[in-house]
């Protein structure tokens, strides 16, 4: 493994810093060079579909592409589709790319890389999701202009049912308890979905009044309840026993995040292998493996991955990628 210095550094002073760095950092994928770099040996708009199978989907370069799971430092297929950030499973695809150089919208693919529907999201895209039937579909946003913010920005999150076009474009229009009792504040954030099995619950985070929450969702009920503190942009696990997360160090996002991960019978936290800070919604490779993005000095992404019981050590798997989704 790499020495730190050329992994993901910690440049963050207060958790405004936080978000404003992320910000930052999509305004720089944003003008980033659309050709693939270092990809003369890839098959640059190559057939690349989201039909089920043993590859890996990223993002190269803001162009979604695919590479061979038993090889994910080879060769690479890259679409000329755009997108900041990607998710699929079960042949449909959320893309959230560009409508302008200064608007973003959500794409709801199908296994060939079809918009099906659209979606005009604001701020800057930072999650995507899709449910393990391709069902529900959700987005994260970061947006500028909240008078209760002290940094200027939060985040929008929103959910679409591709089965019957519902839509809600914010998850603050649900109705919040915390520690079992009714709550409400105009500070309240979300971000992070992951979908359960039935499409219907969810997981996701919540921030208000300085602390961030792992909460349960029910989006028929339209309702979100807290379970647990300090636990950000969860990732359930295939077999819906667990979640992946990344933990603020002391409880301080300005301090870094650990990935972890959240056993949901006993509420027993493991830390992984992964020591250095990483800011993504890890991906499951399968039952046993995370996949995530960390950035390099210089600002370009890798895609690693790591043992999800906090053995083993982490592993170089895509070179110049971020956004790792399996092909479920």
């Amino acid at each position: 493994m790499p020495a730190m210095s050329t992994r993901i550094k910690l440049g963050v002073a207060t958790a405004a810093a936080v978000a404003l760095g992320a910000v930052a950092v999509g305004y720089a994928v944003a003008a980033a060079p659309s050709a693939p770099p270092g990809a003369a040996a890839d098959a640059v708009d190559g057939t690349l579909t989201l039909t089920p199978g043993p590859r890996l989907l990223t993002i190269t370069d803001r162009h979604v592409s695919s590479v061979a799971t038993a090889d994910p430092s080879g060769p690479r297929t890259v679409s000329s589709l755009e997108c900041l950030r990607v998710y699929a499973a079960a042949g449909t695809g959320v893309c959230l790319g560009p409508k302008t150089p200064w608007q973003y919208q959500l794409m709801v693919l199908d296994s060939a890389l079809r918009p099906t529907r659209t979606v005009e999201i604001p701020g800057l895209p930072n999650r995507a999701r899709v449910s393990a039937s391709g069902r529900m579909v959700s987005w994260t946003t970061f947006v500028g202009g909240d008078s209760y913010t002290a940094s200027g920005f939060s985040t929008r999150t929103g959910i679409v049912d591709t089965r019957d076009g519902s839509t809600v474009m914010s998850l603050e229009e649900f109705a919040v308890r915390r520690d079992g009792r009714p709550y409400r504040s105009a500070d309240v954030n979300f971000w992070g979905v992951t979908f359960t099995g039935d499409d219907n619950v969810f997981y996701a985070t919540m921030s208000t009044a300085g602390e961030r929450y792992l909460v349960r969702g029910d989006v028929a009920a339209r309702t979100v309840e807290t379970l647990k503190e300090n636990v950000e942009c969860p990732s359930l696990s295939p077999d819906g026993t667990r979640l992946a997360f990344k933990e603020a160090i002391d409880a301080d996002p300005a301090k870094g995040w650990r990935l972890s991960v959240l056993d949901l019978a006993s509420m027993r936290v493991t830390a992984t292998a992964e020591t250095a800070s990483v800011d993504d919604q890890a991906a499951w490779l399968d039952g046993a493996t995370l996949a995530y993005t960390l950035r390099q000095d210089d600002g370009r992404p890798d895609v690693w991955s790591v043992p999800a019981d906090g053995s083993g050590r982490p592993v170089l798997l895509v070179p110049d990628a971020e956004s790792p989704s399996p092909l479920t």
